[in-house]
Formats: C-alpha cells, sequence, structure tokens
C-alpha cells in the first residue's frame, strides 16, 4: 500500500512539472516504476508543488533522510537550480536547508539524478547513468557512508557495490541475515574473478576458495538456525583488530593484499546486545569483500570460532583436543589425495574410492572445532555421497545417504536434515528404472515422496524447492491450476530467497497468456533491453545456457525460422542462464548469433531473467506476438513453426 502511494505521489509530481529555464516545455510523465521526472511542453507548467516534491522517495530502503512535518511543508520553496551544467529543482525547508535536488545532467530535458539531504547535507542519491530514464547506481555519502550500489538490470535491486567500506560490509551483513536474503549476502563475497586478480599465492588463494563455496552452501543454514535475527535486529557498530598487510612475495602473493581478521559486528535484537562474527574481509579496490560464513554467539562462543584466515589461523587458537588440528589437516590432505585419484580412476574402482570419501569427510564432521565447520563438512558428506549416488558410481551411497539423514534428524538439526532428507529423495529418485513402464510409477512415487517432505519441514527452504518441483510436473502434465496454486504457496511463504522469486515469475507466465507482457535486463554486452521496445514484431524468447546441448541445436532451427518470417519481422532474443559469465561469451565468439543475447549473473536458479518468467528447465521458448501478448510458453521446438504461423497470421 505504501509503495502504492508513493508511485501515485510521484505521478502528482511528474504531472506538474516544468520549470522556467527550459524556454521548451513537454508534458511530465511517470517513467515505468522509477518517478522519473520529465519537463513537459505545456508553457502553462510550473514547477512541481513542496508536497509533490517531497512525496518522492529513495529506490533503496533504510536510507535516513529529512523527513518535513505535514504542517511545515507548505513553508517549503521550490526553486529552478543550475549547477555545473545540470538544470533542475531544488527543494528548501523553512530554515533554509536543501531537502531534495532533482536534476537533468546531460540536457535531455528529463531527470536523471535525485538528491536526498539531511541537516542541508546530502545524504543519497538515485543515478540513471545512461539516461534510459531508469536508476542504475545507488550512492550514499554525507555521514550516510559511502556505499555505490551498481543495478546492472535495473529493477530496483543492487546486484553488486562498486565501493563499499568494511564497516558497511557488517552492517550488510546483519541485514542480510535479519531479512534472510540470500542475494543479498552473496554480493558480499569475493568472486572468483576477484580473487584471481587480488594476487594470493597458490595456498591462500585456494583456502579462500573452498571457504567462499562453503559460504555460497551455507548462508541458508545459518539464517534459519543459529545465524537466524530477528528482521527488526539493528546493526550497532564495527569493531575488529587493526588491518593487516600479506606483503608481496609472501607466500607466492604477487601484490600487497590488505585484511581485516576477526571482524565483530555489534548489534541489538530484541533490546539484547548481541555479537556477530563477520570473520576476515579482503580489500578489493574501493570494496571490501567477506571469504567466508559469519557465525553468531556470545563472547565465548566467538573467541571459539575466530581462528583467522591469515594471520591467527593456528591451531593453538582454537578450543581442541591436543592433535585434533593434527589429525584435521590430515584428513583435508587425504581428501585432496583421493579427489586427484578419483579423477583419473577407472569405472571398476570408483565405488570403493567414493566409499572411502564420504568415510574422510565423515571423520572432518566429527573433528570439527564448532558448529560453523561442522554445518560445513557435513554438508559437503551429503553432496558427496548424493553425486556419487546419482553418477551411478556409488550404487550402495543410497543406504548410506538416508542413515546420514536420519542421524542428523535425530540429532535436532532440522535445517541440515532437511537438507539432507531433500538429497536422499532426489538421490533415489535418480536411481529409478527409466523405462517408460515404470514413468508413472515413479512420477507417482517422487510427488507422494515430496509431498511428505513438505508436510514434515513445511518452512524450510527445501520444502521450497520440492514444492517448486511438484509444481513443475503440475505444468508438464498440463494441470496449470494445480502449478499455479503450489507456485504460490512458495510466492507467498518464501518471497525473499530463489525459489520465491521463481515462483512469483511463473505465475506472471502462466496467468499472462492473452496478455501483454514486459521483460527487462541488459544485453551480454552492456546494452539495456526492453521487450516494450520490440513492439510491432512477433518475438521468440530463447533461454539457453552452453550446457544444454538442445539448446545450441535449437539455435540451428531459429535462424532458419527467421530467415522464413523475415517479411513479419520475427525478432529473436536469446536469454543465457549461465553461472558464468565467461563462459556465454567465449562461447558466443566462437559462434556468433546474429540477435540480442540478455544475461544477469545468478544461474538458471538465480538470474533475475531467469525468475521473471519462473524458467525452471531448459531449452525453454516464450513466443509473443507483434503486440507483445504471450502466445505461449514452453513450446518446443518441433512446435515453434506452427506456433510463429498462427501469431503472424492474426
Amino acid at each position: 500500500m505504501k509503495d502504492r502511494q508513493n508511485r501515485l505521489n510521484q505521478s502528482a509530481v511528474i504531472k506538474a512539472v516544468g520549470g522556467g529555464f527550459w524556454k521548451v516545455h513537454r508534458v511530465a510523465k511517470l517513467v515505468a516504476g522509477l518517478g522519473a521526472i520529465a519537463l513537459g511542453t505545456s508553457a502553462m507548467a510550473a514547477n512541481p508543488t513542496a508536497k509533490q516534491a517531497l512525496g518522492l522517495k529513495p529506490v533503496q530502503p533504510g536510507v535516513q533522510y529529512a523527513i518535513v512535518a505535514a504542517d511545515e511543508v507548505e513553508q517549503c520553496q521550490v526553486v529552478d537550480v543550475s549547477e555545473e551544467g545540470a538544470k533542475g529543482w531544488l527543494v528548501i525547508g523553512p530554515d533554509g536547508n536543501r531537502l531534495r535536488r532533482f536534476l537533468d545532467t546531460n540536457n535531455d530535458q528529463r531527470i536523471d539524478r535525485w538528491s536526498y539531504f539531511q541537516y542541508g547535507v546530502e545524504v543519497y542519491r538515485d543515478v540513471d547513468s545512461n539516461y534510459d530514464e531508469k536508476a542504475d547506481r545507488y550512492c550514499w555519502m554525507g555521514s550516510q557512508g559511502i556505499r555505490v550500489g551498481i543495478d546492472t538490470d535495473q529493477n530496483g535491486k543492487i546486484d553488486r557495490w562498486e565501493r563499499i567500506s568494511a564497516e558497511e560490509v557488517s552492517a550488510e551483513v546483519v541485514g542480510a541475515l535479519a531479512a534472510n536474503d540470500s542475494s543479498r549476502f552473496m554480493r558480499l563475497l569475493i568472486t572468483a574473478d576477484e580473487l584471481k586478480r587480488l594476487g594470493l599465492g597458490k595456498e591462500h588463494a585456494e583456502k579462500v576458495a573452498q571457504s567462499v563455496q562453503q559460504a555460497r552452501t551455507g548462508f541458508a543454514g545459518l539464517a534459519s538456525g543459529a545465524g537466524k535475527l530477528q528482521p527488526n535486529a539493528k546493526w550497532l557498530q564495527f569493531a575488529a583488530p587493526s588491518p593487516g598487510v600479506i606483503p608481496a612475495g609472501e607466500g607466492g602473493a604477487t601484490s600487497d593484499v590488505i585484511v581485516y581478521e576477526n571482524v565483530i559486528a555489534m548489534l541489538e535484537e530484541q533490546g539484547q546486545s548481541k555479537e556477530l562474527l563477520v570473520g576476515t574481509m579482503v580489500r578489493v579496490n574501493d570494496t571490501w569483500k567477506l571469504i567466508g560464513l559469519p557465525a553468531v554467539g556470545n563472547g565465548e562462543q566467538l573467541a571459539n570460532a575466530s581462528a583467522g584466515m591469515f594471520f591467527s589461523a593456528s591451531a593453538a587458537s582454537l578450543p581442541t583436543p591436543s592433535g585434533a588440528a593434527d589429525g584435521l589437516q590430515e584428513a583435508v590432505e587425504q581428501l585432496e589425495e583421493l579427489d586427484q585419484k578419483m579423477a583419473t580412476a577407472p569405472a571398476a574402482q570408483k565405488a570403493e574410492l567414493h566409499a572411502e570419501r564420504a568415510k574422510l569427510v565423515a571423520s572432518l564432521v566429527r573433528q570439527s572445532a564448532n558448529e560453523q565447520d561442522r554445518e560445513s563438512w557435513t554438508r559437503q558428506l551429503v553432496d558427496t555421497l548424493s553425486v556419487a549416488i546419482q553418477s551411478g558410481e556409488y550404487p550402495g551411497g543410497l543406504k548410506q545417504l538416508q542413515a546420514v539423514a536420519k542421524q542428523i534428524d535425530a540429532d535436532g538439526r532440522p535445517t541440515m536434515a532437511a537438507y539432507a532428507q531433500y538429497q536422499a529423495i532426489q538421490s533415489e529418485y535418480a536411481t529409478r528404472p527409466a523405462a517408460e513402464e515404470n514413468f508413472a510409477e515413479g512420477q507417482k512415487w517422487l510427488t507422494d515422496t515430496l509431498t511428505a517432505f513438505v508436510k514434515q519441514y513445511p518452512k524450510s527452504q527445501y520444502a521450497a524447492q520440492a514444492m517448486m518441483q511438484l509444481a513443475l510436473n503440475k505444468e508438464f502434465q498440463g494441470s496449470e491450476k494445480d502449478a499455479v496454486a503450489l507456485y504460490r504457496q512458495v510466492a507467498t511463504g518464501f518471497p525473499n530467497i530463489d525459489a520465491g522469486r521463481k515462483a512469483k515469475g511463473a505465475i506472471y507466465r502462466m496467468e499472462s497468456v492473452g496478455r501483454q507482457v514486459e521483460l527487462a535486463g541488459t544485453t551480454i554486452d552492456g546494452k539495456s533491453f526492453k521487450l516494450s521496445a520490440l513492439r510491432g514484431r512477433p518475438v521468440v524468447l530463447h533461454y539457453w545456457a552452453t550446457w544444454c546441448d538442445q539448446c545450441l541445436h535449437d539455435v540451428k532451427l531459429l535462424d532458419r525460422l527467421k530467415a522464413r518470417y523475415k517479411n513479419a519481422g520475427l525478432t529473436i532474443i536469446g536469454v543465457n542462464v549461465d553461472s558464468n559469465r565467461a563462459d556465454a561469451q567465449a562461447y558466443l565468439k566462437a559462434n556468433p548469433v546474429p540477435w540480442p543475447q540478455l544475461y544477469a549473473e545468478g544461474g538458471l536458479e538465480g538470474s533475475p531473467l531467469s525468475q521473471a518468467f519462473g524458467v525452471q528447465t531448459l531449452p525453454n521458448m516464450l513466443l509473443i506476438d507483434a503486440k507483445g501478448v504471450l502466445v505461449g510458453h514452453g513450446i518446443r521446438a518441433s512446435a515453434l513453426d506452427g506456433a510463429i504461423d498462427g501469431a503472424t497470421r492474426k
């Protein structure tokens, strides 16, 4: 309701705008969802009123800026302003302090910078840096910090940080845990490319890469388990020893690496003080990046977990019995040797090696010095078994995985138990006979088992994944009403995780047949894209990835259809969902495709482009007619020609 009212306020401002500093005015309008201010053609147009201008709000939540009391709004002034070639409006409060400033910085008669002030000092601005009427940069300044967030797909959510301090990273971690927002946490972790450019030696780089991977897989369990924070949890303070440096040449480092160890975030939750061990951070250009999973607890618990990554990760700093650290290191080294042996072993030896690997990881679970390590190694044990089972190389692993899941549940660890049980279900399904006569039986087993799983763990994120799988099965069966009902459960029950966002997109896709649809994003070469800009031409959206052989085969068909329906203006738009942008770029360089390719980080599960229409499987194609109306979705390659023919004959 608040968002709707804000949009109404923005619309009111925009309809009233004009300004005496342009000789030619144009009718103002609201630009999709942003509240962009344009200048109108009406000679009678005037500056917005103070009430209208003060109705606009920052795109990002949580900004602390001046709010004018209702009885003082009429005392505020809106004046024309010209600053360093930029023109716009300035809102001044009764005390003479600046409150808001809206500027056109490129003289195209459209506002592209929205500034907010506190005590007369600018503390935040939304910026449309490519002048396409959508904000893509969010900047905190003054007393509000130094953050600069980049919104590559211009959907109002930050995709990466261009600049962020260590203090602000610690606050973002608290915010991510309080909101159970995995995307917010993931953008704080160092990326593979950043790690490579950081210049660490091989040993340190491998250690960091492993820690980051464990953080990626472990956040969901932390946020809903030991690290769960209430939505009203408030970050208070950053605390850490002085930063240190790993000098160039040390351990193979190619450049100086600036590091914070044992960072603590002080927070308040329901009136109680709490501490969060954020851990180790490294400086990457103008940002600070996490390299591990946080830990929550009291002072003693955090002290037990505070072994540093670079400077203080000694066995003496951990509360382990004598010799335990040596045993842990030995097991890790054995695991590395085993993985090398596994890569070249003949098929006949794989089952024995998988069994040995599972035994080693289980020993690491038992030797874990703290709950965080225990969770990480337990997850790796589950993953070790499920991958081995589903590869067909370790048939005996299923009973072992089921036993592990049962034991975890008995230990009172519901989050990890749900993960283990879900992987056991997927592994068992993968080993069931694939013959056609067994298919219906297998589907019934899967449906019944997943349904029971959801009832057992209704609040688990894996319950959301199970419901997504059930909904997809309903789609394949043609039971769209049942599919939408399941998607709606996920969308409403898990709105802040990938499954919830994808479920919302699936509902939009399924309920939009016969209606106009929209998709906005950025091409892989950095150009803005909007589906509605192609009105007047039929469009095929082709979701694909380099690992999907059928998708690559479909490109040839799409090329032929593009030529066949040239007179109808058929346009093909590729939507790549590779997890690694470089994979898509390398493929397209070697195999040029003559149509635009959209890309966003996140892969099939997390990409905003796949979530927009709830795409779960590949290949996947959607057909939109010349009016922008969705004609069909999930169209098979064999049916695409007929679908296009029907759409172009209307």
